[in-house]
């Protein structure tokens, strides 16, 4: 299939996930099928670019993310962009009296791309989960919001990680059916442009110190996992391990 026809697919599959008064079991069938289609979309398009005679250099696009719970946002982000081959450094610099967080995205244009289509629909349904859950009535509401945030965000990268993996694996299943034997390999041309990435990314940022790993103390982990997954693994009802919001971090 065209790679620019597919991710018309998964655009309208999207569309119909964030419908109101959609039933839970069809909002996750096309969330589950939008997530193979976007998966499919990158190891397409990457095939496609690394066939042409020109070599396809990386990009970066620097994103803000709004209050409140700016930085829970940055963290969703960075769960969908690094399972997608993208790189995340977290900013923040002062504006006022307050704090502006903001992520630069460093990627293949056609996986930043994906990054920000799944972005977008993701961060409205994390938004309407959050709006349901009652916080336990002796709990400090925001510590809540923000463990639910973090459990969502870990359900998010689990799901997709999954997603690329099958995707690369039936796009190697296909290049060994139809192209030549000696061709390149799908993880061969994955690993090249990870280069590229790597490299755009250190000559923008030559020193990236490791960002301190947040502890949240909420008990909303559980619920939003399963917000995120749509299925109980058995996640603990507290998230108080390390969670860290970015792959790197600038302030």
């Amino acid at each position: 299939m065209n790679p620019d026809a597919l991710l018309g697919r998964v655009r309208k599959l999207l569309a119909m996930a964030e419908a109101e008064g959609l039933a839970e079991a069809a909002r996750e069938a096309y969330n589950v099928k939008a997530a193979e289609l976007i998966a499919q979309y990158g190891i397409d398009r990457a095939l496609v670019e690394e066939a042409a005679p020109r070599r396809v250099g990386a990009a970066d696009l620097v994103v803000v993310l709004e209050s409140p719970y700016a930085r829970d946002k940055v963290t969703l982000l960075a769960s969908v962009a690094a399972p997608m081959g993208c790189r995340l450094v977290h900013r923040e610099s002062r504006r006022g009296e307050g704090i502006e967080h903001s992520a630069h995205l460093f990627g293949m244009a056609a996986d930043i791309q994906r990054v920000q289509l799944l972005f977008t629909s993701l961060l409205v349904q994390q938004a309407h989960g959050l709006a349901v859950e009652r916080p336990p009535r002796q709990e400090n509401p925001r510590a809540f919001r923000r463990s639910w945030m973090a459990g969502f965000a870990l359900a998010v990268a689990r799901r997709l990680g999954a997603a690329e993996q099958a995707a690369r694996e039936r796009a190697q299943a296909r290049v060994h059916r139809e192209a030549e034997p000696n061709g390149p390999s799908v993880a061969v041309v994955l690993a090249d442009r990870s280069r590229r990435v790597e490299q755009h990314l250190a000559s923008v940022y030559p020193r990236l110190r490791t960002p301190r790993a947040r502890a949240l103390s909420g008990s909303g982990g559980a619920a939003g996992y399963r917000a995120g997954e749509r299925a109980d693994l058995g996640c603990a009802n507290r998230v108080t391990g390390r969670v860290t919001p970015a792959i790197g971090s600038r302030r």
